[in-house]
Formats: C-alpha cells, structure tokens, sequence
C-alpha cells in the first residue's frame, strides 16, 4: 500500500510542470534589472531634496510581487476556462474605461483621464488591464467556428472588431494615444494570424492611417500631442519646450557610451534632467548608466521572450491558445520597440511605459498577466 501510495505521489505534477524555464529567467531578469534601474533614476534626487530615497524602489517592489501573484493565479487556471468568463473580463474593462472618465473618480496625469485613485496613494490605469480582456475577447470569438471553415467568416471578424472598438473609442476619448496604437497593432495582427482574409487587414491599416489623420484634424488628439508629433519630426524646433524631453532622452542615452558611467553614477539622471525617467524613458537610465552593452543584454531578454513565446503560440493545438499567445507577441514586440524607439528618437513619444522594466503597476500587473498567459498555454498546448 505503501508503495502504491508513493508510486502516486512521485506521479503527481509540480506546480511548475510545463512552464518554459527560459522564459521565465528572461521576464525575472528585466525585473530585476527594472528594480535597480527605478531605484537608480530616484535614489540621489529623493535624498538630496529629503525625501525617502527608496519610496518608488518599495512600491515598485510591491507591484512586482502583486505583478507575480497575478501571473501565479493566471497560470493555475486552464486558459480554455479561462475563455468562459471572458465576457466578465471584457465587461469589467469597459466599467473601468469608463469609470475614468467620470469627474470625481478619473484622475488626470499628464493630459489624459486614465487613472482611478486608490487607498494609499496608488493608482490604477484601466487601460492597461483592457490589453488583457481585448485580447482573449478577440480570441474566443475567432477560434470559435459556427461553419465548415478553417478561417473566421465575415461575421466573426466584425464581432471581434466591436469588441476591440468599444474599449479603444473609451481609450481615446482619455485621450491616450499610445494605448490605442498598441491596442491597434494586436488587433491587427490576431486578425492576420486567425486566417481571415487578407482584405481585412489591408483595409484596417488604411482606417488606422486615414483615423490618425482625422484625430488630428477633429481635435480627438491634444494639443500636446500634436507638439510631441512635431518635436519627433524636428526635435530642435523647441528643444526648451516641446523637444526637451526627447532631446534630453538622447543626450542622457549618447552620454553612456559602451559601458556606461556605472549603476547610480549618472550625472543625467541624478540631475533628473529626463522627465518621466522612472517610467517611460526608464531606457535612458539603462542607456547612461549600464551603456550599449547593457542595453544590448537587456534588448537581447526581450528577444528571448519573444521568441520562446513564438515558440509557444506555434505549437499550441488549439486556435484559442495560438491567437491569445499572438496577441501578447504583437503587444509585448510593439510597446518594446515603441518606448525604445521614442528614447532613441525613432519614434513619436507617446506615454508607454517598457514592460517588465518600467515603474508603474498597471502595468506591471497587466505584464505579468500575460506573461502568466504565455505560460498558461504552454503547459497545456497538448491538452
């Protein structure tokens, strides 16, 4: 009896069976740097003015580990049950976009009503958490299949859109401009990946291009958005006003050179001459600090995570599983190379933060979600 009985227990699964161990050293490895970088872009300014010097350093901790319980849980579940309170999911998302833009409840940082104050000083950013439910909605309407068709029918393309479209019309009335172009790149892409016809996602990109002209001329976008456009076509135009930032951006990034000045000794960012450093120009502390071989290890963890999980949509069985994971890619692959882009000056700057890196909880939480997400369809793939 006793034998069978540990016969059994020797059987039994780990918690961690059929998680991929190298994504999960490259996600651990960017919050780790991530850390040091936001306790780095913080630390001499807080102290040298008397304040906490590891204020953002204890909260970026705490949404690390709420970050990492949040993926934990999304693993436990089998994504397919997952896909049954998907309309839960969306439906909260929506209260919560719209929540922001009620006055009293929605807190305005930086331009834009996306924020919902919360106890103790912290915030939520429900945009941040609608990525999460756009993308298993879209999911669960285009693997389903009501006909003989290995690709989605016309129908089914529509009702995906209008589940991506209620939330992203929410977005831009904040406004939040980088949001909706994330937003927009992974709805594109599960479209493709789904099998629907080509014509659907060249006439998606011509309404994306055509809708950005049109938010500029109706006034959808603000005037500061309007400048940040121009300070990315000519950053020198009003390098004391609207190019400030993403001129100090360069010149803190050039100053790092191949090694970089070393972890808290950049005069750049002690001086806090990038605004926003600890959150979306966190990229330029990595860049004066660790240098060109530093951001080149950090470029090559993304690069990682990407292809593992490629690795892992490409092998999933099941339409659900592969779309969800495709989704993640295009928002993880294109908020990378947009908030990089931006420190470098290759981009517009928009306000994304870089995943995994970035001080911010919404955004970690929603990070670890769908980091959770890759790791919940590669233990099950063959179920």
């Amino acid at each position: 009896m006793s034998q069978r009985i540990n016969y059994r227990k020797a059987q039994r699964p780990s918690a961690f069976a059929g998680f991929d161990p190298i994504l999960t050293i490259a996600v651990a490895a960017l919050l780790v740097i991530g850390t040091l970088l936001v306790y780095a872009a913080t630390r001499n300014w807080y102290a040298a003015n008397g304040l906490d010097p590891e204020y953002y350093l204890k909260r970026h901790v705490v949404n690390i580990l709420i970050g990492s319980l949040l993926a934990w849980g999304t693993t436990i579940i089998d994504y397919r049950l997952i896909r049954a309170y998907t309309p839960f999911l969306w439906i909260g998302g929506v209260v919560g976009l719209t929540l922001v833009l009620i006055p009293g409840i929605g807190e305005e940082v930086n331009g834009a009503n996306a924020w919902i104050g919360l106890p103790g000083g912290f915030q939520v950013q429900p945009a941040e958490l609608a990525k999460i439910s756009i993308i298993v909605g879209m999911s669960m309407i285009l693997s389903e299949r009501s006909h003989d068709s290995d690709a989605p029918s016309h129908r089914d393309v529509m009702q995906a859109l209008v589940i991506a479209a209620i939330p992203v019309l929410l977005i831009l009335a904040q406004p939040d401009m980088g949001t909706v172009f994330i937003i927009s790149i992974a709805v594109v892409t599960i479209i493709a990946v789904s099998g629907a016809p080509l014509r659907w996602v060249a006439g998606l990109i011509i309404v994306a291009i055509v809708g950005s002209f049109a938010a500029v001329q109706v006034g959808v976008i603000n005037d500061y958005q309007v400048k940040r456009l121009q300070a990315f076509v000519d950053p020198n135009a009003d390098s004391q006003g609207s190019g400030y930032q993403l001129r100090q951006a360069r010149i803190t990034v050039g100053s790092g050179g191949l090694l970089g000045t070393g972890l808290f000794n950049g005069p750049q960012t002690n001086g806090r001459f990038v605004p926003e450093q600890q959150t979306d120009f966190i990229f330029t502390v990595a860049g004066e600090q660790l240098g060109f071989l530093g951001c080149g290890f950090i470029i090559l963890l993304y690069l990682i995570i990407l292809m593992r999980a490629f690795g892992i949509a490409r092998r999933s069985s099941d339409p659900y599983g592969k779309l969800v994971c495709t989704g993640v890619i295009a928002w993880f692959a294109f908020q990378t190379f947009e908030n990089i882009g931006m420190t470098l000056g290759m981009m517009p700057m928009t306000g994304v933060p870089l995943p995994f890196l970035s001080y911010g909880g919404s955004s970690m939480f929603a990070n670890m979600i769908g980091f959770g997400l890759l790791q919940n369809v590669n233990a099950r793939h063959r179920g």
